[in-house]
C-alpha cells in the first residue's frame, strides 16, 4: 500500500468513502436525500476540501460545517461515519499523510458535534 500523494489519490479516497457512506443503512438515506443526483458535484467539492486539508492545494474556499447544521444527525452517525472514513484510509493506503486524514476527519467529526450540540454556529 501507498500513502495519500496526490489528486488521484484524493479522488480515490473520497469515491471510495462515499460509496460505502451512499450503502450504509444509517447514512445513505440521509446523504441521498439531501445530496439527490447532485453527487458529482458533492464529489467535486470533497476532492478539493480533502486536497486542501492532505495537500495543501488550497482548492477547497467554503465553510464545511454549515451544510451540516440543520441534517437529523447525532453521534452514533459520526462514529458511522468514522468507521467508513479509517476502514476506507486503512485498506487503501499506509503512511504519514494517510494517518493524518484520519486525524483531521476524526477532530472535524469532533467540531461538528459540539458545534450541533451546543448550537454554536
Amino acid at each position: 500500500m501507498k500513502d495519500i500523494t496526490n489528486r488521484k489519490d484524493v479522488e480515490f479516497m473520497v469515491d471510495t468513502f462515499y460509496s460505502a457512506v451512499r450503502e450504509d443503512e444509517l447514512l445513505g438515506p440521509i446523504f441521498n436525500r439531501v445530496i439527490q443526483d447532485n453527487w458529482p458535484t458533492h464529489l467535486e467539492t470533497m476532492y478539493k476540501f480533502w486536497s486542501t486539508v492532505l495537500l495543501q492545494e488550497m482548492s477547497y474556499k467554503g465553510a464545511p460545517f454549515m451544510p451540516h447544521r440543520k441534517l437529523p444527525i447525532s453521534p452514533e452517525h459520526f462514529d458511522r461515519w468514522i468507521y467508513h472514513f479509517y476502514t476506507t484510509i486503512d485498506k487503501h493506503f499506509e503512511g504519514e499523510v494517510a494517518e493524518e486524514a484520519k486525524w483531521r476527519s476524526a477532530r472535524m467529526a469532533e467540531m461538528f458535534m459540539y458545534k450541533l450540540e451546543s448550537n454554536s454556529y
